[in-house]
């Protein structure tokens, strides 16, 4: 797909690798609705294992003191027995620590030094004696790593009949596993690198995917949609076409918005207390994994471009291009464009409309455009753009996470009296001048802003364009707003502690697994409690 580098898939269906598609609803990176990744297992560090003091001095971990003992004892041409017997201990336990399963005393390894006629220091060196040996003690250190055992297989033994060749195979397969998991898993650094490759896509391609767009007409074709929103009737019948039911339970598992049962073609979804609008799109999400030929996600990126085209694809068919670009172009013509129009034309939610704008609005209208979903402290959750707005962004340029101006509109909007109505502004920046259109979203994981903007020039079309609300955003100047104003230093500084809210998922590790944070064994008793007899 251009833009955003889908691979060539079937459009038959999921290959069944897994029995069950998961929907997380975790922590999220805030693109368009996705979640972080993570492996299911961690193999060992393959950096060496910090050294301990003993006496003054550094003390390699016990697989190098035994690689470094058998190493010696060889050279100098002594038997495991004759040592063994020299020093007053059993051929077997001196074996256990040339294996590096036992720890010897300090007074064992001075009476080897002796018996062997070198130095202690020259046992107690932290470098490996040799490369074989360094490859045997690495190879070692995987397979007695944590993650070694959730990968099920046989542990190979390590001996002179193990060639080097293999010893450097299996040390470099374990090695690019520990690092693939330690990349994926130690932070959410990974997922917002993905995801900012995924923004710049979308940026590319304006946000509009036509093959999504002609896969959607063709669903809506299928049951003969003439016009009008798509009602709850309408998804079920897109669902029976595909040979799927939709099934509404109260015990979903927590982790997940929907479960697929592939082998039964049930897609289970929440009760719809939340509103037929979410019942709607969640269904739509699930059923585009099935029309788009989605395969298991082998990583977190290809999981968030997954979840970036069912969202898509669920818009497309909530809002069918031909009837939405119709809408705007008569919108456009009386200059009168409003994402409310949108909203209530198709009967979906106002986050709905404005994410539809942004697919049509470049392509067909010509117009850029940029869109926010921020909380009340500022946060980006998600953000689009390709208008030439600068949002504020980290080092890497990620920018969700990141705090906008109390300038913009985006944030504004928490400050009117009435946050039923849609309130418009427009803010001078280091970029432009941009006229926004924001509305306020209540949820119940809180109170958020919906922000749709765009350039000075092209607000001829949009209504509220009239609005006498304007502000100048000097950011990133951090007297813009990131400082406290000198009188309220003054008064405060050094008289104020807060206590600041911590939130968990900044020092967690991404969820694991291939749906991430989904619990496999919540979601496998569900399926058992609700398969046919």
């Amino acid at each position: 797909m251009p833009g955003l580098d889908r691979r060539n898939a079937p459009r038959t269906g999921v290959k069944k690798r897994n029995s069950v598609q998961m929907t997380t609803t975790g922590p999220i990176p805030p693109e368009v609705d996705g979640v972080p990744d993570a492996p299911t297992g961690r193999l060992t560090s393959p950096h060496p294992a910090p050294s301990t003091s003993v006496g003054g001095g550094d003390v390699p971990d016990p697989l190098t003191v035994g690689r470094r003992v058998r190493h010696v004892r060889q050279e100098s041409g002594r038997t495991l027995g004759d040592v063994a017997a020299e020093i007053g201990m059993s051929a077997s336990a001196l074996s256990l620590i040339e294996n590096g399963k036992r720890e010897p005393r300090l007074s064992v390894l001075n009476a080897l030094a002796q018996a062997l006629g070198t130095q202690l220091s020259e046992l107690l060196t932290t470098a490996p004696p040799s490369r074989r040996a360094a490859l045997e003690i690495r190879l070692e250190r995987a397979q007695r790593g944590e993650g070694y055992d959730a990968l099920g297989l046989p542990r190979v033994k390590i001996g002179p009949r193990l060639p080097t060749e293999a010893l450097e195979a299996l040390v470099g397969l374990h090695e690019a596993m520990a690092a693939s998991s330690a990349e994926r898993a130690a932070t959410p650094e990974h997922a917002r690198r993905a995801n900012l490759g995924l923004r710049e896509r979308m940026r590319a391609a304006d946000n509009y995917f036509g093959e999504i767009e002609d896969e959607a007409a063709q669903l809506l074709g299928a049951i003969n949609y003439t016009g009008g929103p798509v009602g709850r009737v309408s998804v079920d019948r897109m669902a029976a076409h595909l040979g799927f039911s939709l099934v509404h339970t109260g015990d979903l598992p927590g982790s997940t918005r929907t479960v697929t049962d592939l082998q039964h073609k049930r897609i289970y979804l929440p009760q719809p207390e939340a509103g037929q609008h979410d019942s709607r799109s969640l269904a739509l999400q699930a059923l585009g994994h099935l029309v788009l030929g989605h395969d298991v996600p082998v990583d977190y990126a290809e999981f968030l471009t997954q979840r970036v085209e069912i969202n898509y694809f669920a818009a497309s068919v909530l809002m069918p291009q031909e009837g939405a670009v119709q809408l705007l172009r008569q919108a456009m013509d009386a200059k009168d464009i409003a994402i409310e129009d949108l909203r209530d034309a198709f009967a979906v939610s106002y986050e709905t409309a404005a994410h539809r704008f942004t697919n049509l609005a470049t392509r067909h209208l010509g117009i850029p455009v940029h869109f926010m979903r921020i909380g009340q402290d500022g946060v980006i959750y998600k953000a689009y753009e390709n208008d030439g707005v600068i949002f504020p962004s980290d080092a890497t340029g990620a920018i969700e996470g990141q705090r906008v101006c109390r300038a913009w509109t985006a944030r504004r909007v928490f400050e009117q009296p009435d946050l039923s109505q849609a309130f418009c502004a427009y803010t001078d920046t280091r970029s432009g001048t941009y006229w926004c259109t924001a509305a306020i979203d209540r949820t119940p994981a809180g109170v958020f802003s919906v922000n749709v903007g765009v350039r000075y020039q092209d607000v001829k079309w949009m209504r509220g364009r009239e609005t006498t609300h304007r502000a100048t955003s000097r950011c990133p100047d951090p007297t813009c707003c990131n400082l406290p104003p000198a009188d309220l230093a003054d008064r405060w500084s050094g008289n104020a502690w807060p206590s600041a809210r911590a939130h968990s998922h900044l020092l967690a590790a991404m969820p694991p697994g291939v749906f991430p944070g989904v619990d496999d064994t919540e979601v496998y008793r569900f399926l058992d409690r609700h398969a046919p007899a």
